[in-house]
């Protein structure tokens, strides 16, 4: 059997807090610590860079999945158990999606949303039957997280596909979450 894999959205900056940055190693020692595959975006910079280099020094399998034109602009890491390149985001995004259990986000800007979102709406359609969660580091989803209780209080996100969105600030314990069949 296959060890499980996660794949983990997160910024390719450092972001402003310190919190981030400890928290996107302590995510890839804990995946590494749990004999899983990180699966993520192939970048060497910012938290995913710290991100797969804490998975990579605890033992884990790191797969990246990177855009060629990221590839050209000397982004990518090339130190990872596999590096997949593709031609687009949205083929990243699936290619990441074929290859995963379950999703992760950590903080992270545009992209990070639009991989977290994506993912989410397919479990939603029943394209997959994939855990997401939000890793709330020092507050960073507070804002979404209340935002998506007003959509499932205002009928517009169905109470089911919330719940296949777990929302945390403890590292561990949101990863074993993601390691659980979803409840429908």
């Amino acid at each position: 059997m296959a060890a499980f894999s996660v794949c983990v959205f997160c910024g390719a900056a450092f972001g402003a807090r310190a919190d981030y940055t400890r928290t996107a190693a302590a995510v890839g020692t804990e995946i590494g610590r749990r004999g899983w595959t990180l699966v993520y975006g192939g970048g060497r910079v910012g938290l995913m860079g710290v991100l797969a280099d804490a998975a990579i020094a605890a033992g884990a399998r790191v797969i990246g999945v990177i855009p060629q034109f990221l590839y050209d602009r000397e982004v990518a890491h090339l130190g990872l158990s596999s590096l997949e390149l593709v031609t687009s985001f949205a083929e990243r995004k699936q290619r990441m999606g074929e290859l995963s259990d379950a999703f992760l986000s950590l903080p992270g800007g545009v992209g990070t949303l639009d991989e977290m979102f994506e993912a989410w709406s397919w479990t939603q359609a029943r394209l997959q039957d994939k855990p997401s969660g939000l890793l709330n580091i020092a507050g960073y989803y507070d804002s979404l997280a209340a935002f998506i209780e007003h959509a499932v209080a205002e009928g517009l996100i169905k109470p089911e596909s919330r719940r296949a969105l777990h929302v945390s600030d403890d590292v561990g314990e949101l990863l074993t979450t993601l390691s659980q069949p979803l409840a429908r």
